[in-house]
């Protein structure tokens, strides 16, 4: 008696299809991080001390300050539109980093695009600004 005995063959992945889940997966996650936004920073109230002072990193901050006159002040000293690039140039890179503004809420908005273009081609990336809270 004669048994036909079947050869088996080696078991196969399909690998089609896992090539086209993984790549919508990384399609999907390029997509999503590609186009994510910044998210905006919180707005914190801070709580006022009588004993609190200030730390020497606060310290090293220049500030340039707009009034209502669209006066341009840099460290509390008056200074021209012109002038405030060449000024913040010559700063230390520490607290040239630590530079803020401040501007009154009646000075000209004209007056306070110059001062921000001014700081940029002076070089500075991050510029924060100061606000008070309402009394």
């Amino acid at each position: 008696m004669k048994i036909a005995v079947r050869k088996r063959r080696a078991p196969s992945i399909i690998i089609v299809s896992l090539v086209d889940i993984l790549t919508i997966l990384l399609i999907f996650f390029v997509v999503s991080t590609t186009f994510k936004k910044d998210q905006p920073e919180v707005q914190i109230n801070l709580p006022e001390s009588k004993t609190a002072a200030n730390a020497a990193a606060e310290l090293e901050h220049a500030i340039v300050s707009v009034n209502e006159n669209d006066e341009i002040r840099l460290d509390g000293q008056v200074i021209s539109a012109d002038e405030l690039e060449t000024s913040v140039r010559n700063l230390p890179p520490t607290r040239k980093s630590a530079l803020a503004l401040q501007a009154d809420k009646k000075a000209s908005f004209g007056t306070i695009i110059k001062v921000m273009d001014a700081l940029k081609l002076a070089g500075v990336k991050n510029l924060p600004a100061f606000t008070h809270g309402e009394k």
